[in-house]
């Protein structure tokens, strides 16, 4: 029985030296990264948790649980064995930015605007606390014991914890009572800044003060020290402000400050870390204490640093001795017949420099030296091209250079507007339409630029448009801002409607008269004389059978077209013509 439990417990101990090392980095994509940093490689990936850009990632200190929060508003706790979510609830309404495992390990705190206290076994809001009205960025607890020992401690109650937040230049510290009355922040550190990253000691005693270290977007560290006891209504302000400046000794007499990245206490709780310099190449240091002076302001030379690092780099580099034998093949232009010339002393190498009198070659001579049809090189009338301008069009929208971007949308030509809009990459498409939607609330000259643009950009690039999901949001400013231009002018296009369909008309008709009229007349005409006398004889048989009945028949008929007139006059309202017209025009 023995044997198998001493096993076991190595295999325990071999886990959590693993997870030591480990370090977890949330991407924007909704997936963790599980680094080993012994190995120097990825060991695994979580993927399932997220559907959105991960915040904040925190370890669980006593288990290998992982928790998580995202823009997806909700919380995932891992299991970073199996790579699998082992609970998620929602953590918020909007984003959840920042979470921190209290000392004894079962409550978390979450925070996006206001800030909860999770009870994590149940996953429900034990307490809730009013928060920032920006997002917050940190969150961290400041003490282990409650300050009053006479109370019995039940892990959470009687605890303070810090959290700042963004564009927010008051720490707030906060409270956990037994009861839920109080929500409100009992003191608050003031900082000159936005800040970014801060680290504090601990208090594990009663009399045991809390230091504070706050780097804030100014470059500057703040250093506070105080002793939790309760409600405090004014900020209080820093003990001591740390700056790092350049001598400023080589050439430039003026000392420039040198921005501090982080700072972490030591465990002695005495001296600090401090990390300065560039992003991508920082400086750390080791820095004492001495709070009894409010302001110092440390003078190191990034430059010579920086300066030595980039030298050793370049010795490193080695060039190839080349003999005047070998022949030296180059990539180039087929059929290019100048020889490859290798410098074989160092006199030649003088040679190829350019004495102070001297003229230097132009690039149309080299052109010629290399064979190259210069007029092939050379663009006509030296005026930009379209697909050089879609180039520049992209970048100006990449970088949003405002001087680039007017350089091109202020073209007026339509042919170079139309060429430049086919041969824009397709991802640029939606960015153009914002930045020509952020043109047209401006001023009214540069909209009547901007909407040549626009249409051409939604006739070459409908069908790429059609096809987004998100279209009516992408465009719903356009829309909104068309339509109340076009509502002020409503009156003004219905006649130009109008207009337009008489100018059409008009067009139309003249077109129709300019067609020659074809002469219709007959040219040529035969009368048939034999089938007039044989018509004259029937006439005459039909007159002598009808004479009888004739006048019956004239009566009635003038009757009945009396009455049809009538009521025709009735209709019209015509009773211009008088009953003897009447029987005339019958």
């Amino acid at each position: 029985q023995d044997g198998p439990q001493r096993k076991k417990r190595k295999s325990e101990v071999g886990e959590v030296d693993k997870q030591l090392d480990i370090l977890a980095i949330g991407t924007a994509v909704g997936s963790i990264l599980l680094y080993s940093t012994v190995k120097g490689e990825l060991q695994s990936k979580l993927d399932g948790g997220h559907d959105s850009r991960v915040n904040c990632v925190r370890w669980h200190q006593d288990n290998c649980c992982l928790y998580s929060c995202s823009e997806d508003k909700h919380i995932v706790e891992w299991n970073t064995q199996t790579c699998k979510v082992k609970c998620k609830w929602k953590g918020d309404n909007s984003s959840v930015t920042c979470l921190c495992i209290s000392p004894d390990g079962k409550m978390l705190l979450s925070a996006g605007r206001t800030i909860k206290l999770w009870d994590l076994e149940t996953k429900e809001v034990y307490r809730h606390f009013t928060g920032h009205a920006t997002s917050v960025s940190s969150l961290m607890f400041t003490t282990v014991k409650p300050m009053n020992e006479s109370i019995p401690f039940d892990g959470i109650t009687g605890l303070y914890f810090l959290s700042g937040a963004i564009h927010d230049r008051l720490l707030s510290v906060w409270y956990i009572r037994s009861d839920k009355k109080e929500k409100n922040a009992v003191m608050s550190f003031a900082v000159t800044d936005e800040p970014i990253f801060v680290d504090l000691t601990v208090s594990e005693v009663k009399e045991e003060p809390v230091k504070l270290a706050v780097v804030c977007r100014d470059g500057q560290l703040h250093l506070f020290e105080h002793i939790l006891n309760g409600y405090c209504k004014k900020p209080l302000t820093s003990n001591c402000t740390i700056q790092i400046a350049t001598p400023g000794n080589d050439g430039d007499s003026t000392p420039k400050p040198v921005p501090i990245l982080a700072a972490a206490f030591c465990t002695d709780k005495q001296s600090l870390l401090l990390v300065y310099g560039n992003t991508s190449q920082p400086v750390i240091e080791k820095v004492s204490l001495n709070t009894s002076e409010p302001h110092i302001c440390l003078v190191r030379d990034i430059q010579k640093v920086l300066s030595l690092k980039t030298d050793a780099a370049l010795t490193k580099v080695k060039t190839p001795v080349v003999n005047s034998d070998t022949k030296v093949l180059v990539p180039g232009i087929p059929g290019h017949s100048t020889a490859v010339k290798t410098p074989a002393s160092g006199k030649e190498k003088k040679k190829n420099k350019r004495k102070p009198g001297e003229t230097e070659e132009s690039i149309e001579e080299r052109l010629g030296a290399l064979d190259i049809d210069v007029n092939k090189v050379k663009t006509p009338g030296g005026l930009p091209q379209t697909d050089s301008l879609a180039v520049l069009l992209v970048q100006g929208l990449e970088s949003n250079d405002a001087e680039i971007l007017n350089k091109v949308l202020n073209t007026r030509k339509e042919n170079i507007v139309k060429n430049t809009v086919a041969r824009m990459p397709i991802y640029a498409v939606i960015p153009l339409l914002h930045e020509l939607t952020k043109r047209l609330q401006g001023n009214p000259y540069s909209a009547s630029l901007m909407v040549r643009w626009l249409k051409s950009v939604f006739t070459l690039h409908a069908s790429y448009l059609s096809t987004l999901p998100d279209l009516i949001p992408q465009l719903g400013m356009l829309y909104q801002l068309m339509e109340s231009r076009v509502k002020t002018l409503q009156k003004l296009s219905r006649l130009h409607g109008r207009l337009f369909i008489l100018a059409s008309q008009v067009a139309a008709s003249e077109a129709v008269q300019d067609v020659p009229e074809v002469n219709q007349t007959a040219k040529l005409v035969y009368e048939d004389e034999s089938s007039e006398e044989e018509g004259s004889d029937d006439e005459m048989i039909a007159d002598k059978d009808s004479d009888e009945n004739w006048d019956e028949d004239e009566e009635k008929e003038e009757q009945s077209d009396e009455q049809d007139m009538t009521v025709e006059k009735e209709i019209n309202g015509d009773s211009d013509l008088e009953p003897e017209n009447e029987s005339e025009e019958e």
